[in-house]
This record gives structure tokens, C-alpha cells and sequence, in this order.
């Protein structure tokens, strides 16, 4: 493997559908205005995948510094189910300190070379989004903040990879920022906080261990904790419903009430693991894509990336729907 190779899959290339999809369904929603670019919505595109990389990254050298690592092997073999598969490249000697900061400064890089172009055409909106975002991506696990830490984290990644990320996209691929974009943005930011609120929820007795306040352990209690489940996994088709009640939305948006067995299903899901009872792990296609599945079987983790994949999925199908229905609905006009 190639050391681009190497850090590209290292910084979880599997989390970039929470980014990509949203960031071309943002384009999707631009074709109509005479103003628009293809070169700078790929620009764009690439800056936020390379954003996205980077910032993985950082959480893990931020991780490392702190030892929740090996804080979660020592938990997992003292019996406290936890997710233990963190930075192996660091502990198993692949890569050093050095190297890892060398390939987040390179993403980091990329990333601000793309918002540079950007803003060099479309003026100052796009770098006051740009610093936002930065802000908010370092304050994830960064000092002094350390968001992700205090029961905020979930919070900060969805309004991070949806509002902010679309209307970035958006008026990166055509200068304009129209009121569905945000709208739509909302909706993808509950689905893209989905997924960290379901990682939570089933990482909370480690993280309670650790002493790492996620939201579901801020919330406390079984029912508010399904209830902001509830939310997460709810409110983005209700708002789907309401803008097109409004006629703010097309009738065609509707397509992605077609994903709400998958909603339903993960929550249900959740609720079981918060009550402590079993479940049968059966892969079933219209999940979505679940690759590599055996081997979170061989390392112990396949309790966590099935719910995990499917919360993926779930905004993944959304924002790829949307992203169809404004291609067809261009073609058609």
C-alpha cells in the first residue's frame, strides 16, 4: 500500500459519505442558477474531503496524547464492552507521532489551498465559513474547548457537515445561499449527528469509564436518551415533509420517506442495546453496504459498526435521493 494509501485509509475513509454526499447534493441543489461552476464545486468538494481527513486525524493525535486508546483495551479486558480498534496504526508502530503530524498538516493543507481558490472567486463569504468550520473542527477535541468531551460533540460534527458544509458548497459552486439549502442542510446535519450520537449511545459505559461526557451520557436516562435518538432519526423527514408543505421543497423530495424502515429499524435497534437485550446480528440488503463486515466479526466490533454502518447509510441514501431527484428534475425542465 502506497503512503497516500496508507493515510487516506488511516484517517477512516469509511466516514467521508458523512461529507462527500452531503457536499454533492449541495451542487445538486446549485444547478439552476446561471452563476454556477463545476471546476469550483470540485474544488470545493476536494477541500472538504481533505478537511475531513484531516480532522480525523487530529482527533486521533489529540486521542493518543490523552491515552483513550489503550484506556479502552484496559476497559474491554476488564469486561466493559468497548470499541477498541483506535489509531492501531500508532500502537502497532506503522506510523510514528511525527508521521501522523506530518499527514494532518498535509490534508489541512490541501483543504486550505482549495478554500483559497474558493475564496479568491467568490470573495469573502467562503473564508468566514472556512474559519468557522475550522474553529469548530479543532475545538472537537482541541484545548481549550474540547467539545467532544463535554457532551457537545455530536452537536458541533452536525451542524459542521450539514448547514455549514452545504451552504459552503453551495456558494462556493454559485455564490448564492437560498433558504433550502438550509433547510435541507438541518436535515442532513440530525442525520450526520445521528451517527455519532449512535456511536455514543453505544460506547457510553466506556466513555462513562473514561470519564468522556458524550450527549448520550449528558442526557441521561433511557428515555431521553431514545428520545434524542427519536430526533435524530425522525426529524429530518419531517422537515423533508414540511418545506414541501410550504412548496419550499419539490413534491419529488418525498422520495426519501422510502429510507424510513432503516430509521425505524436503527432505532429499535438502539433501544434494545440501551435495555441490555441480545440481538441477533443479520446483514439484510436494504441496509445498504456493510463492507468488510467479517472482519469487525474477527475483531470483536461488529455489535458496534453494524448500528454504526446503518446510521451511515441512512444519511448516505438521503443525501445520494435528493442529490438524484435535483439531477432529474434539471434534465426534465
Amino acid at each position: 500500500m502506497s503512503k497516500i494509501g496508507f493515510w487516506i485509509k488511516n484517517a477512516r475513509h469509511i466516514s467521508l459519505p458523512q461529507s462527500l454526499l452531503p457536499g454533492f447534493l449541495a451542487i445538486g441543489m446549485s444547478l439552476d442558477y446561471g452563476s454556477f461552476s463545476w471546476g469550483l464545486s470540485l474544488v470545493a468538494l476536494c477541500g472538504v474531503a481533505c478537511a475531513h481527513l484531516g480532522m480525523n486525524l487530529l482527533d486521533d493525535y489529540y486521542d493518543y496524547r490523552q491515552g483513550s486508546g489503550e484506556k479502552r483495551v484496559k476497559l474491554a479486558a476488564g469486561g466493559v464492552r468497548a470499541r477498541v480498534a483506535k489509531y492501531p496504526y500508532l500502537t502497532s508502530g506503522q506510523a510514528t507521532v511525527g508521521d501522523l503530524v506530518v499527514a494532518i498538516s498535509l490534508f489541512l493543507l490541501l483543504a486550505a489551498v482549495a478554500g483559497s481558490v474558493v475564496i479568491y472567486f467568490r470573495g469573502v463569504v467562503p473564508f468566514y465559513i472556512t474559519v468557522v468550520g475550522a474553529i469548530l473542527g479543532i475545538s472537537y477535541s482541541g484545548k481549550p474547548l474540547r467539545l467532544g468531551y463535554y457532551g457537545y460533540g455530536e452537536l458541533l460534527i452536525g451542524l459542521m457537515f450539514g448547514p455549514l458544509l452545504m451552504i459552503g458548497v453551495q456558494y462556493a459552486a454559485c455564490g448564492v445561499l437560498d433558504g433550502r439549502i438550509v433547510l435541507v442542510g438541518i436535515a442532513v446535519g440530525l442525520l450526520v449527528t445521528n451517527i455519532l450520537y449512535s456511536h455514543s449511545v453505544l460506547d457510553a459505559q466506556a466513555d462513562a469509564q473514561m470519564e468522556k461526557l458524550t450527549l448520550a451520557r449528558l442526557l441521561k436516562g433511557r428515555n431521553a436518551v431514545l428520545a434524542a435518538s427519536a430526533v435524530f432519526n425522525f426529524v429530518p423527514f419531517l422537515l423533508i415533509i414540511a418545506g414541501v408543505s410550504v412548496g419550499m421543497l419539490p413534491a419529488a423530495y418525498l422520495c426519501v420517506l422510502v429510507l424510513l424502515p432503516i430509521a425505524v429499524f436503527l432505532w429499535r435497534s438502539l433501544r434494545r442495546f440501551v435495555d441490555g437485550l441480545p440481538e441477533e446480528i443479520v446483514l439484510k440488503k436494504w441496509f445498504g453496504p456493510m463492507s468488510n463486515f467479517p472482519a469487525y466479526r474477527e475483531a470483536g466490533i461488529d455489535w458496534f459498526m453494524y448500528r454504526w454502518l446503518m446510521a451511515r447509510n441512512l444519511i448516505s441514501f438521503f443525501a445520494l435521493i435528493l442529490l438524484l431527484v435535483n439531477v432529474v428534475l434539471k434534465i426534465a425542465a
